[in-house]
């Protein structure tokens, strides 16, 4: 099973099973109800939803999906809020558990959510998408099946405040690109008002002192190797022979990969899962030493693996990778692992609220 959150309009998505908050009646009137229908071909769609006669809150009934690129259409019905103690969170968890159920019974390989009874039904937005999350994590242990949960725009979409405040300032904290920006910029100017002329016409007390204003390794590294025989340096270059760098060679990522699950006692479905990748996916890599990875896939396997942050940078190192403080998508997974939080949903939520890649899924 594979999660995703994404901004679209329902009715465009491509899945085997699009949910629909129904109205109770064999009827709709406004919103995702009404985008639906119209989508589908409401006259159709109609005189299959009559068929069913009324639909109870938090149960759930299909019809075909008739013109939307979707199998099937399932109804469910939310409650109307009015202050949460009327079993308005027990009725929506309901709605989320009935509609996985059914789309499992029809065989149904994805399904694609809206945040059920968030609309005229004035359910909140944030309570909604946390139930959701969590129906969907319970499920996704016993299900390959994959779920989208599409939100029309960011202010649909509410997060714990809580939570996304402090990724923000952790961020606000951490974030160098503007610092590195300007740090490169004064060296580069520094450099530009010396030329290498200038440099070597001074005396040699001047020139380390110069050189220590640029501060670099490489440069004394440099002055040093220019003071030593050539023989001495050849000697030094031609110590490790090809063969002794090869026998020092590690593990490839994938070897690193199931070496961790064996090492962690930890059951290679649930690994897969939790990376939220989806099965075809885990056996494309299991097939491969040298499988190659894209950043997002080894930083999920580095999540349901429950790395430390040592751990996941040598991990990630293994495929080329690092976690840079320049960019916010690692800021934010950075802040997850330092915190011991390897829940992928809530990883995700936070992504999709700053507009950034989601972890997992089938990308490669």
């Amino acid at each position: 099973m594979a999660f995703q959150i994404i901004r679209d309009d329902i009715t465009k998505v491509i899945a085997d099973a699009i949910v629909n908050t129904a109205n109770p009646k064999p009827t709709y009137a406004a919103g995702t109800d009404a985008a639906i229908y119209k989508a589908a071909g409401a006259d159709e769609l109609l005189s299959e939803r009559k068929k069913i006669g009324d639909i109870a809150p938090g149960n759930a009934r299909y019809t075909p999906a008739f013109a939307l690129d979707a199998k099937y259409i399932i109804h469910t019905v939310g409650p109307a809020w009015e202050d949460g103690d009327h079993g308005e969170r027990e009725t929506v968890r309901r709605c989320y558990e009935n509609s996985l159920k059914l789309a499992e019974e029809l065989g149904c390989e994805s399904i694609a959510f809206p945040l059920i009874a968030t609309g005229i039904y004035g359910f909140p937005k944030d309570e909604a998408l946390q139930i959701a999350i969590s129906v969907f994590s319970s499920f996704s242990m016993n299900s390959d099946m994959d779920i989208t949960m599409v939100v029309f725009d960011k202010e649909s979409f509410v997060l714990s405040g809580k939570v996304f405040s402090d990724v923000d300032a952790y961020i606000d904290e951490n974030y160098v690109e503007e610092t590195l920006d300007e740090e490169y910029a004064a060296d580069e100017m520094l450099a530009s008002s010396f030329s290498s002329a200038e440099m070597f016409r001074t005396k040699p007390k001047e020139r380390g002192s110069r050189r220590k204003i640029f501060g670099t390794r490489k440069e004394a590294s440099r002055s040093e190797m220019m003071g030593a025989a050539p023989s001495d340096v050849f000697e030094n270059r031609s110590m490790r022979s090809l063969d002794d760098l090869e026998s020092q060679v590690a593990d490839t990522w994938q070897e690193m990969l199931f070496r961790l699950i064996d090492e962690k006692g930890f059951d290679p479905v649930e690994v897969y899962k939790k990376a939220n990748i989806n099965r075809k996916h885990f056996s494309k890599i299991n097939s491969n030493k040298d499988y190659q990875p894209k950043k997002v896939t080894a930083v999920a396997f580095a999540i349901s693996l429950h790395l430390n942050l040592d751990e996941t940078k040598d991990f990630l190192a293994r495929a080329g990778y690092a976690l840079s403080p320049s960019s916010k998508f690692d800021l934010i997974v950075r802040f997850f692992i330092e915190k011991e939080n390897y829940n992928m949903f809530e990883i995700n939520e936070v992504l999709f609220k700053h507009g950034l890649e989601s972890i997992g899924l089938p990308k490669e």
